[in-house]
């Protein structure tokens, strides 16, 4: 690739500018939430994925497991670090963990 350009894929946006409401079904906040919050569904390949947030610096890493084992020994790091919260999806449930929750924990 000595120096082109990527080709241009034309879109048909203007199709869509064009088109009338009706052409549009309406979905209600419910129907969205379920549909895209509580329908995800990973890949019978992936055991979980784990969402970190670094609270100081803002930045985001995502990661992915196949074994249960080693999700479980990234979990145990994560919670160790007072200064990232996380996420972690697998078939079954959502979870929030974060640093500030935690430290409510233990006043109790």
């Amino acid at each position: 690739m000595s120096g082109s350009k990527k080709p241009y894929f034309p879109n048909n946006w203007q199709e869509y500018k064009d088109a009338s409401d009706d052409t549009f079904v309406p979905h209600t906040f419910e129907e969205v939430m379920t549909w895209k919050v509580a329908g995800w569904e990973l890949p019978s390949s992936i055991c979980c994925i784990i969402r970190t947030s670094n609270l100081e610096t803002g930045k985001v890493k995502e990661y992915v497991y196949q074994k249960k084992s080693a999700a479980q020994a990234k979990v145990n790091d994560l919670l160790n670090r007072p200064n990232i919260e996380f996420t972690v999806v697998d078939h079954d449930s959502i979870h929030h963990l974060s640093p500030a929750l935690l430290n409510d924990d233990e006043d109790f």
